[in-house]
């Protein structure tokens, strides 16, 4: 199924299911205005929300993100890997954007989710935190990042890596004013 949008995926999967919007949303804990500004106007959700929505139908997060096709190995040569989302907060107070590019876009049946993520600041440090089921594995390339992390706060320069169970709220952002790139590997079991 190769779709244009990661909405257009998420409504495509939820028809086969025989699923109505409220159905899916109640199961995914959106409200249904939230999951049709997803599937028509293609506001892309945070990864908490992506994730309980993926969770709902059934399907890999990767199935929104990609058309996987290969089973062997996939190689991503340097500077070839594959734009995939991006999201930005949506409070111009806290303006962040994550830019996410896919390692593993091809690879069908994979567990787990590698990205680079770029990470540019946000103007405040009052930043949401959200949770769901799996774990990450982080490892900064360039730059800082903080992670708040449940009450903690973590903060992360280039070579430092953190792996942490993603039910604990967390947030990931730059951890000064400068634009931050890191090494991401989301599990979320299915």
């Amino acid at each position: 199924m190769k779709t244009s949008t990661i909405g257009d995926k998420i409504r495509q999967y939820r028809e086969m299911r025989n699923i109505t919007r409220e159905e899916l949303a109640i199961n995914a804990n959106l409200s249904p205005e939230q999951l049709q500004k997803v599937e028509e106007e293609g506001i892309v959700p945070s990864l908490g929300p992506l994730i309980r929505i993926a969770r709902a139908l059934g399907v890999r997060i990767g199935t929104f993100l990609d058309d996987a096709g290969q089973v062997g190995p996939v190689v991503v040569r340097s500077g070839t890997e594959q734009s995939s989302i991006s999201f930005a907060s949506s409070d111009p107070a806290t303006r962040q954007h994550l830019n996410f590019y896919a390692l593993a876009a091809d690879k069908a049946g994979r567990h787990m989710e590698p990205f680079i993520v770029e990470i540019q600041p946000g103007h405040e440090p009052d930043y949401k935190l959200s949770s769901h089921e799996g774990e990450e594995f982080i490892f900064v390339m360039e730059g800082e990042i903080e992670i708040n992390y449940g009450k903690e706060i973590y903060r992360l320069g280039k070579g430092d890596s953190i792996y942490y169970d993603s039910i604990v709220s967390h947030n990931v952002h730059a951890g000064s004013d400068q634009p931050a790139r890191i090494l991401a590997i989301v599990y979320t079991p299915y």
